[in-house]
């Protein structure tokens, strides 16, 4: 029973701790797009294309905390 309750926590805390760092990050990343944004309107084409690929790369991480605190959880 006690491995169980310790699964289900790390499994909470995994995911809680990615989703905590992936939102941060992906708050930042959008802030200073559009800061560049403003600063550079004729480049704002090239900067939302690298914003959007660098929050799919951000996102795949907490998809890979969701994988792993699955697995805790299932043990």
């Amino acid at each position: 029973m006690e491995s169980a309750v310790s699964a289900y926590l790390g499994a909470a805390i995994s995911i809680g701790l990615a989703a905590l760092g992936t939102g941060l990050g992906i708050g930042m990343l959008a802030s200073k797009a559009m800061e560049g944004m403003a600063r550079q309107p004729e480049a704002s084409v090239n900067i939302r294309m690298s914003m959007i690929i660098a929050i799919a790369f951000v996102e795949a991480i907490a998809l890979y905390a969701l994988v792993v605190s699955l697995i805790l959880a299932t043990k």
